[in-house]
């Protein structure tokens, strides 16, 4: 006679309370919760039992890939956490992986600093309420020579903010060819009208000249306009205003200048890809009134709208209503006020990467090739951001046999690792992948090709 076991070819499978015991399903229980998983361990065992029925029986290999089944019923129906990647891809400042890395040494500043209370607005010296903006406010002065600034949670609501501020109800006035648009589809002419202004093209989107300004101007002109183009370039037959001349039209009607500088650029840098980007602190030096730009993009900090300027501007920006809607979480503030002391201080920060001391940095290229059978080659990197869109910096990276199934399985793997193909090879470039990670990184291409070390 069958035994039951035998005659139900469930029976070999776990049951709910074995799978939930399981060190990786138990992981999963930590980050969702016990209730949450449980009903996917349902759901993945009555799948397995319908199986069985139609295999005739659960083989004594059912619970093989059980946890990994669960796992992405548990992310299809709460979509995966956030994970670190290494990014492989030459372009540092990747929208689509964070932007600006914050250095290593800010980084591990942060856990003390939000897992428990932090003085963000206590004077500790008396116990007063203090001031959430001061500390970056100072910084931000010393860095730029500017008289006074505020932050904003991102650099259109730095813009916003100073529109809504200084030029509203009034008229704003703008280069035709500055009416850009920023990633993510969002418009100068639309965000000047959402902050309350009344915009006013001048010039063409080619040339625009100093007299089409002047004659702009009129009797409800509150503010002019210059934006950077970012990663938008118009080549040829081509005419602007240079800054200089467009403070000193500004001073003469009495108008602030207010300058969209993007990248978040403190000071002139050396480098030939960054040395015609104006800087923050030249542009308040040309005579801008208020200049605003990015946290994380050049300044190498958290996503923050920086917007420094004169003091009597900067303050109406500050007691904005607007203002409380848009400033950062204290998190912001700690990597922020991190990242502006290191800036102080001239320590190193990750975009210094892009242009590594040549002769070492090629000796580790070349050792992680060789740890995965790879070749070395000469490829671009960029600052990416939309900094510096046509200027790419040459130097060695790792290069693979690769296709676009090599590519998804490492994005797969753990950790992801995201680098590109080019004339059907992976590369991958270590400018823009901490020298800390190079180990973790091979063993994920190892994993990826089949051949883990």
């Amino acid at each position: 006679m069958p035994s039951q076991q035998a005659a139900d070819p469930r029976r070999r499978l776990p049951s709910v309370d074995r799978v939930l015991a399981a060190p990786e399903v138990q992981r999963l229980v930590e980050l969702y919760g016990r209730e949450l998983v449980g009903v996917q361990v349902r759901s993945a065992l009555a799948t397995l039992r319908e199986e069985a029925l139609r295999e005739g029986g659960a083989g004594p290999g059912a619970e093989a890939g059980l946890a990994e089944r669960i796992r992405r019923l548990v992310e299809e129906a709460l979509g995966p956490p956030l994970r670190r990647v290494l990014n492989a891809t030459g372009v540092l400042l990747h929208t689509n992986l964070g932007r600006a890395p914050l250095a290593p040494e800010v980084a591990a500043t942060l856990p003390g600093l939000v897992d428990a209370a932090c003085d963000l607005e206590l004077e500790l010296a008396d116990g007063r309420r203090g001031d959430r903006n001061r500390r970056a406010e100072r910084l931000l002065s010393l860095l730029t020579g500017a008289e006074a600034a505020v932050v904003a949670n991102n650099n259109a609501a730095a813009l916003a903010l100073a529109v809504a501020a200084v030029a509203a109800p009034g008229e704003v006035i703008v280069s035709r060819g500055e009416l850009v648009e920023i990633g993510g589809s969002f418009r100068i002419p639309e965000m000047l009208a959402a902050a309350g202004a009344r915009l006013v093209e001048v010039g063409t989107t080619n040339r625009t000249r100093l007299d089409d300004y002047r004659r702009a101007i009129g009797p409800d002109t509150r503010m002019l306009l210059k934006v950077h183009p970012s990663n938008y370039r118009i080549v040829g037959f081509t005419a602007g205003v240079a800054i200089a001349q467009l403070a000193g039209l500004a001073r003469e009607r009495g108008l602030p200048l207010l300058v969209d500088e993007g990248a978040g650029l403190l000071r002139p840098r050396r480098e030939p890809q960054l040395a015609d980007h104006p800087s923050i602190s030249e542009l308040l030096g040309a005579g801008a009134h208020l200049v605003c730009g990015s946290g994380d993009k050049l300044l190498g900090g958290p996503q923050a709208g920086l917007l420094v300027g004169a003091r009597e501007l900067v303050a109406r920006c500050r007691n904005h209503p607007l203002y409380r809607a848009l400033r950062p979480s204290r998190l912001a503030y700690a990597a922020l006020d991190g990242v502006l002391r290191r800036h102080v201080a001239g320590a190193p920060l990750p975009l210094d990467g892009l242009w590594p001391q040549p002769e070492s940095h090629r000796a580790r290229v070349a050792a992680v090739a060789a740890a995965v059978g790879g070749e070395v080659i000469e490829a671009d990197a960029y600052v990416g951001g939309g900094a510096a869109p046509e200027a790419p910096i040459r130097g060695p990276v790792v290069a693979l046999p690769g296709e676009d199934a090599l590519l998804a399985r490492l994005r797969a793997g753990e950790p992801p690792v995201v680098g590109y193909l080019r004339d059907g090879r992976l590369l991958l470039d270590l400018r823009t992948v901490a020298a800390a990670d190079d180990a973790a990184l091979v063993a994920a291409v190892g994993v990826a090709r089949g051949t883990p070390g």
